[in-house]
């Protein structure tokens, strides 16, 4: 039995790295952005990209769900957006003389939230009770949403125009925010050229089936954490709450709320799929510092004084990484 799984394990590391190459065939660039996705998919969490327009975060969404064969809906966010466009509605047969549930978009694998925050709160309430309860009401019947579920949603930065925030109680929903930027030079002429060539083919190969992602999630849960990296994990996440604690006297001026305990349950899902995707059935400090940024960097709620002084909250994280020591 040993040696089957042993043997799985290999065929699903085999299938993960052919899942990049599928998706790099469309998308030039962005492989962080795939890990993070992929992080997302392993552990059951929603994913918030954030990026300026034009950086493939739809299309990498989109080319990536196809490569899984998973059901998938676009689902672009607007001021004028109803829960009902969202979840679906009951509409009356008149042949019948009955109610029936036309369900909605959510029904789906992968939701894409394109630019979520251009919808008002009643949307974004209801993708949220989506997102925790991994069902939906409508009417009076409640139907159990297909498994997996994810939601990636992307949204422009906060500071532009004609956007709603998203409220700090649905971003803590997502395991992950990760930040999206500009390609390198040489991945734009890339993918100039590649636009450019009106032939250029978007079709990919399907690669991991439904019960190969069950699969991996199980194989993740069986990567081992160490006690010594379980308590590094709560004093990371603790020094966003008392950062004097920690001789953070600099940044403890900045933050105005920590991170809540989803940070600590993220940081130890995600270091474990860090982890399984590097090839180890064990997790190192490395794997939690690589991760900690995208699952932090929401869940700290700086005051007017950072936003004054230019602080970032990468700045802070950064700053806590370095201070806080790994205590065998």
């Amino acid at each position: 039995m040993e040696s089957i799984a042993i043997e799985k394990h290999e065929e699903h590391k085999e299938k993960i790295k052919q899942v990049f190459h599928e998706v790099a065939k469309v998308v030039v660039g962005q492989e962080y952005m795939v890990n993070r996705l992929m992080i997302g998919l392993f552990t059951n969490g929603h994913v918030l990209l954030e990026g300026v327009p034009g950086l493939a975060k739809t299309l990498t969404v989109s080319t990536l769900a196809q490569v899984l064969h998973l059901e998938f809906q676009r689902i672009q966010f607007t001021p004028d957006l109803l829960p009902s466009d969202l979840v679906g509605t009951m509409i009356y047969n008149q042949r019948e003389g009955k109610f029936e549930v036309k369900k909605g978009p959510i029904f789906a694998n992968i939701i894409l939230a394109d630019e979520i925050n251009r919808s008002p709160a009643k949307v974004q309430s209801a993708l949220l009770e989506a997102m925790q309860e991994k069902q939906v009401t409508i009417g009076e019947t409640t139907f159990k949403l297909d498994r997996p579920f994810l939601v990636m949603a992307t949204q422009n930065p906060v500071d532009q125009e004609g956007t709603y925030p998203l409220p700090e109680a649905q971003v803590d929903r997502f395991m992950m925010k990760v930040f999206v930027d500009y390609p390198t030079k040489n991945q734009e002429m890339e993918i100039m050229r590649r636009i450019s060539n009106m032939k250029f083919d978007y079709t990919v190969n399907t690669v991991l089936s439904k019960e190969d992602i069950f699969a991996i999630r199980d194989q993740v849960n069986k990567v081992t954490i160490s006690d010594s990296l379980e308590r590094y994990i709560i004093e990371l996440v603790y020094a966003t709450r008392k950062p004097l604690d920690y001789k953070l006297n600099e940044q403890a001026q900045y933050i105005q709320f920590g991170a809540s305990p989803r940070a600590s349950i993220n940081l130890n899902l995600a270091a474990k799929a860090m982890a399984y995707m590097e090839g180890r059935d064990y997790v190192l400090p490395e794997d939690i510092k690589e991760i900690a940024l995208d699952v932090m960097n929401h869940r700290i709620i700086l005051n007017y004084e950072a936003e004054a002084d230019n602080v970032r909250t990468p700045d802070i994280i950064k700053a806590i990484l370095n201070k806080v020591p790994i205590n065998k």
